[in-house]
């Protein structure tokens, strides 16, 4: 299934993903229940939906794809459990849907290099056992402190910084430092944060933009920059991060576009960042389903439009 939202010339289409479910205290850390839960539903085991759903951007006869979700066809049934797995990846089935092969990506822009977000830039044989990369014409661009994190991982992200995500793809990687205009109209731009190389990706059409936090924006309700994930590396760079890339949102009218929300695609808040005036709901829908608990969720319908 995939579903597609028009920016001018570029077409953003969110492909089918695996779709997980987490912990709640993973994705809002100190936050406590009785305050997300007024924005944010649960399960009964205090879980949280997660899509990992790779956004496609068509622009100008090419194809740029923003992350690759989860590998779980590598998966046995203990790391399907531990990861929350409730649907498998159907990123290249989602791709024969447009009438594309892998092979017709030409850019593969990651957020960062987590497991979630990267496992599906690989391929396993299951006869050989070997990997290969899953876009083997794309060029791979990330922060070089990213590139750097994945190879060298420390105690803590050695476990979702895999071998497996990027071996068969390191002569496919390109870096950058700061900032990188991957084409006229698609820029990357160094964040840290949630990991210490993690980057956004700003769309820029007809002076109107679009911006893609990755996780630093896990969802639409961490919009307070304070409410940073456990699953953040380096929390105070993300708070800074969210402020300065939020408030530039909230004042110039920017619509923000996401990966991980299982309600939202595209949301605009108003100029002062608390009602949201504009929206695209995901073309599929969550398991866990909005109740009467989410009486925050008031302002987040269309009503003042």
């Amino acid at each position: 299934m995939t579903y597609q939202y028009h920016f001018h010339d570029m077409t953003l289409t969110w492909l089918d993903g695996a779709d997980t479910t987490t912990d709640a205290g993973t994705l809002f850390g100190p936050v406590p229940k009785v305050v997300w839960s007024r924005y944010y539903p649960s399960n009964e085991d205090n879980q949280l939906v997660e899509f990992t759903d790779p956004i496609l951007i068509q622009y100008k006869d090419k194809n740029y794809l923003i992350d690759a979700s989860l590998a779980t066809d590598r998966m046995d049934a203990k790391q399907r459990r531990n990861n929350g797995v409730l649907n498998d990846n159907n990123v290249i089935q989602s791709l024969e849907e447009l009438n594309l092969k892998p092979e017709n990506i030409d850019v593969v822009m990651m957020t960062h290099m987590h497991n979630d977000h990267s496992g599906g830039l690989t391929t396993l044989d299951p006869e050989t056992g070997e990997f290969s990369s899953t876009f083997p014409n794309a060029v791979i661009y990330m922060s070089a402190i990213e590139w750097d994190e994945v190879r060298h991982p420390n105690a803590r992200t050695r476990g979702t910084y895999l071998k497996e995500n990027w071996e068969a793809v390191q002569d496919q990687v390109v870096t950058f430092e700061d900032t990188l205009e991957v084409t006229p109209g698609i820029t990357m731009y160094l964040t840290g944060g949630h990991s210490r190389g993690h980057s956004l990706i700003k769309l820029t059409q007809n002076d109107e933009v679009m911006l893609h936090m990755g996780d630093i924006l896990l969802n639409h309700s961490q919009k307070n920059p304070l409410w940073v994930a456990a699953v953040d590396d380096y929390p105070m760079d993300s708070i800074a991060a969210k402020t300065k890339w939020l408030n530039e949102a909230f004042e110039n009218g920017y619509k923000l576009f996401l990966y991980h929300d299982p309600h939202y695609a595209v949301i605009q808040y108003d100029e002062k960042g608390e009602k949201i005036i504009d929206y695209m709901e995901r073309g599929k829908t969550s398991p866990i389903p909005w109740t009467e608990k989410q009486d925050r969720r008031v302002p987040f319908e269309k009503a003042d439009k």
